[in-house]
This record gives C-alpha cells, sequence and structure tokens, in this order.
C-alpha cells in the first residue's frame, strides 16, 4: 500500500483491510502510547531508541508489561482511528507480536504519527526510524524490503517473525534477544513500513508458506516493494 502524503490519498493498495500479526510493527503504538501515559526518564528513552532502532524485544517486552499489555491496543485504536488492529488473544497477553493490524491501520498510524501526535513524540520515534540499524539485536538482517529498494531519505519499522533462530549471514555471531515466544502460527510474516521521501508512506505486509526461509522472504519481499513503489 502506498499513500501519498501530498496528494492526500491512497495511489497502490492491495487487499488494504487483511490482517497479519504485527510482528515488530506494533512497537511504534507502544512508543507512542508509552510517551503519553508516563512520564519519560533517560532510562525509558533509551529503551524505545533500541526497540526502535534496533527492533529490541526485551526492550518492547518491557514497555508492553509496563503499559498493561492489551490495554495499550485498546487506548490506542480509538485514539488513532484503527479499524482492523486488536490486541493478542487473551491467553497470550504477553505476546505483543501476536496484536493484529492491517495495511490500511499502519498507513493510519503514519498518518497519525506525522499529523496527530505531539510534536516532541513525532521527532522522537521519527529519529530512531530514520536511524534504523541494519542488524536487529536478535540477529536478523533489517535490511529488507525499503532500505534495499528505495533510496534514503527515509523513516523505517521492519517486522519478522516464524524464521526461527538468525540465519548465518553478515550479523552471525550477534547476539540474539533474550525472549522468543513460540507463536506455534506455522507460516513466517515479513513487513516493511515507513516515510519514503518527503511524500510517500510505504507499507508492504506479507505472509510466507511454512519453511520459506529468512532469505527468500527478504528477497521476495525486497522485489515487490520496489515494484510498489514504482506503481505508486
Amino acid at each position: 500500500m502506498v499513500f501519498d502524503l501530498v496528494a492526500g490519498r491512497v495511489v497502490v493498495e492491495r487487499r488494504p483491510r487483511q490482517t497479519f500479526r504485527s510482528a515488530s510493527l506494533v512497537k511504534i503504538l507502544v512508543a507512542l502510547d508509552y510517551m503519553r501515559e508516563h512520564r519519560v526518564s533517560a532510562d525509558d528513552r533509551a529503551l524505545m531508541r533500541d526497540m526502535l532502532r534496533s527492533s529490541d524485544d526485551r526492550a518492547a517486552t518491557e514497555l508492553w508489561r509496563r503499559g498493561g499489555q492489551k490495554e495499550i491496543i485498546e487506548r490506542m485504536v480509538p485514539r488513532v482511528g484503527l479499524r482492523e488492529t486488536a490486541p493478542p488473544p487473551a491467553d497470550r497477553p504477553g505476546f505483543w507480536g501476536y496484536t493484529a493490524l492491517s495495511a490500511r491501520d499502519v498507513v493510519r498510524t503514519y498518518r497519525y504519527l506525522l499529523e496527530e501526535a505531539p510534536e516532541a513524540h513525532r521527532e522522537f520515534v521519527l529519529e530512531q526510524l530514520r536511524e534504523s540499524t541494519p542488524c536487529g539485536t536478535d540477529g536478523f538482517d533489517q535490511t529488507f524490503g525499503i532500505p534495499r529498494a528505495v533510496g534514503r531519505p527515509w523513516a523505517v519499522k521492519q517486522g519478522w517473525s516464524g524464521f526461527g533462530d538468525a540465519p548465518a549471514g553478515r550479523f552471525r555471531g550477534a547476539q540474539p534477544a533474550a525472549w522468543q515466544p513460540d507463536l506455534g502460527l506455522g507460516r513466517p510474516v515479513l513487513h516493511t513500513t515507513g516515510l519514503v521521501g518527503e511524500r510517500k508512506i510505504v507499507v508492504v505486509l506479507t505472509l510466507h508458506p511454512a519453511g520459506t526461509s529468512f532469505r527468500r522472504a527478504a528477497e521476495r519481499i525486497t522485489a515487490l516493494t520496489e515494484q510498489v513503489h514504482r506503481a505508486g
């Protein structure tokens, strides 16, 4: 899905209301909610920085716990105007990555960030997304999708789930995050989202067949992102 910020309309979309498990995309909502609901300390900012830049799962788990878990989503859905976003199932309250969302709602989240969030919150989140690290703290390569398919400037938040341990590659040897929930869904997801230049919000959410390697999924979503970006 591509939203043109200048024209104020969607220019590319396919199944915009289809729901996916969010994986790490929910971390934007976690950060925005935390800044609104709490007095933020330097330690809090460090947690949010690691969560947004390097997709740190331990930081997300801590902030998810402090925010009341599903209560974060229950607050942010009406605040942002989301329609297909829902908290994790009641029997998996700690699995923030099992939050359901759609491409339409991710676009709406970025629009809220740009147009309605308090300026300090907006600038903090965008700073982290612009500085997205090549490697996530769990050892996965974060440069698929928008970072590979589109030239800078961009500000991105990536998401992945269901690929097992980080594959061998240029980030081999990175320390994996301590928290690795087994969602048991059987099919991996890979998402790339963000602001491209001054004009576009690009959101590509993908679900892959069971057993798909991370490398193969990354190649597919990068090629798809390039096509979507060109079409928009």
